[in-house]
């Protein structure tokens, strides 16, 4: 069985675990509809670059 030689202290502990976080999604603001949202992605309103890639009243729900 493996068994450490000596005791993690709580500094190497801690030091070894700062890379382990939650990241920010990256939130914009699109000029287009007025919101936010995530980058590289179609608003809630169906823009995307300033122009409208999806239908707002038929978003293939038929």
């Amino acid at each position: 069985m493996a068994v450490p030689a000596r005791h993690t202290s709580k500094q190497k502990k801690r030091s070894r675990r700062g890379h382990i976080k939650l990241s920010v999604p990256a939130m914009h603001y699109d000029a287009t509809t007025g919101e936010y949202r995530l980058s590289h992605r179609v608003s809630p309103k169906g823009y995307y670059k300033g122009r409208q890639v999806v239908n707002e009243n038929n978003n293939g729900n038929n």
